[in-house]
């Protein structure tokens, strides 16, 4: 058991506050966007040990085997997440992730094109699927997948711009639609755009418009972007897809496929230990949009919202989802309880809110607010505190 220090991710869309307080470092104009707990090798985060600080990819190329546990270490041959707590300021790209066999095959046609992993115009940065699930810290707002047949059908016919895509939709399905307006050309998607930000932006501005409206979205989209001369395809995509609003402590998963983008607010995210992004729009970045539509799942998606699962012990809360590589669990305590497990394979604790004293066998751990454990297999600890605290613990299932 060994506090662990994460990384802090100076991406445009971040904020300044959130993740700063949280860390109790200084507060600055510098964007703070993600806070990486994992072994990542783009930013892998640091063991203070009694034998000073040790890289934690480097740890665990060391003692894969005794820290992950031998069926961890054997099914995946790394640390298999990666854990994050995000601070949503401005609106994330549009994006989808590839599966794992297409990330292989992706990862692997790149290294052999001799495209160097640091290029612009990458889209594989490694061989792994990158599936994710978020828990809401504060109200938050996502695009998660394609609206159901009769909303877009709806949002076709009542909004003028996209009048003449109507029958797109009918004849040639989600796909067909996608690609006509992500292969239109710069001038195109302005002339069509254009009328309809000219309507949105003086609401927008006024007040007028919430956040459950798509109105809201496309102006700020706008409003915020460094080139109004060009207006960005996404704002398709904020039409096209559904708008999804989570309540602190609520959860959602992103599978591979899932045409998705988080738009504001604060999260604890866990993923698969990669870094595979194909982007779709609200970027300055590379957008490859015939890799990307390779990829994306083209059928309605109804949003679940997961509540997680409460465990016995009246503490812990699991948010359980498909992917083999993590699982996301929130614990509350307070002065009365305790909260006792065994790890199965490494976890990472990360104190949200509150103080907590992690002890395994005579040694123990106090963790203020925004401070971190790494624990390794077999781990036999007990959790307590002396008032209130709000962890959310990172494992493998």
């Amino acid at each position: 058991m060994s506090l662990l220090k994460g990384k802090v991710q100076n991406y445009a869309w971040g904020g300044t506050q959130y993740i700063p307080e949280l860390l109790g470092l200084e507060v600055s104009e510098k964007r703070c966007a993600e806070y990486w707990l994992g072994a990542h090798v783009n930013a892998p985060s640091i063991l203070k040990t009694p034998e000073g600080d040790k890289s934690l990819d480097e740890y665990l190329h060391l003692n894969l085997t005794r820290v992950l546990g031998t069926k961890i270490a054997d099914k995946f041959g790394r640390l298999p997440f990666l854990f994050k707590v995000l601070d949503v300021n401005d609106m994330l790209s549009i994006q989808v992730h590839p599966s794992k066999i297409e990330a292989e095959k992706g990862f692997k046609f790149e290294n052999e094109q001799g495209i160097p992993l640091t290029a612009k115009n990458r889209n594989y940065k490694d061989d792994n699927h990158k599936p994710e699930i978020m828990v809401a810290l504060s109200e938050f707002w996502l695009l998660h997948g394609f609206l159901p047949k009769e909303k877009l059908i709806q949002v076709l016919k009542t909004i003028p711009e996209f009048n003449h895509l109507l029958t797109v939709f009918e004849d040639k399905g989600y796909f067909g639609l996608y690609k006509q307006v992500m292969e239109q050309t710069t001038e195109e998607s302005n002339k069509i755009l254009q009328p309809l930000v000219n309507r949105l932006l003086p609401l927008y501005k006024a007040g007028e418009l919430d956040r459950t409206n798509p109105g809201y979205w496309a102006a700020k989209a706008v409003d915020s972007a460094n080139d109004t001369t060009i207006l960005d395809k996404g704002i398709y995509s904020i039409y096209f897809f559904n708008i999804v609003m989570a309540n602190k402590g609520e959860a959602v998963f992103q599978d591979a496929g899932i045409p998705h983008a988080y738009l504001e607010g604060q999260n604890m995210e866990l993923m698969a230990n990669s870094d595979n992004v194909l982007r779709g729009g609200l970027t300055p970045k590379h957008v490859d949009v015939p890799e990307l539509l390779k990829h994306v799942v083209f059928e309605e998606t109804h949003p679940n919202i997961m509540l997680g699962e409460l465990q016995d012990d009246g503490i812990e809360r699991i948010y359980k989802s498909p992917a083999p590589d993590f699982e996301l669990s929130q614990i509350l305590l307070n002065s009365e309880n305790k909260y006792q497990s065994v790890a199965q394979t490494a976890q990472v604790l990360i104190v949200i809110e509150g103080e907590a004293e992690v002890s395994e066998g005579d040694v123990s751990l106090v963790l203020k607010k925004g401070q971190a454990t790494f624990l390794s297999a077999e781990s036999d600890y007990r959790i307590t505190s002396p008032s209130l605290a709000t962890i959310y613990k990172a494992t493998a299932p």
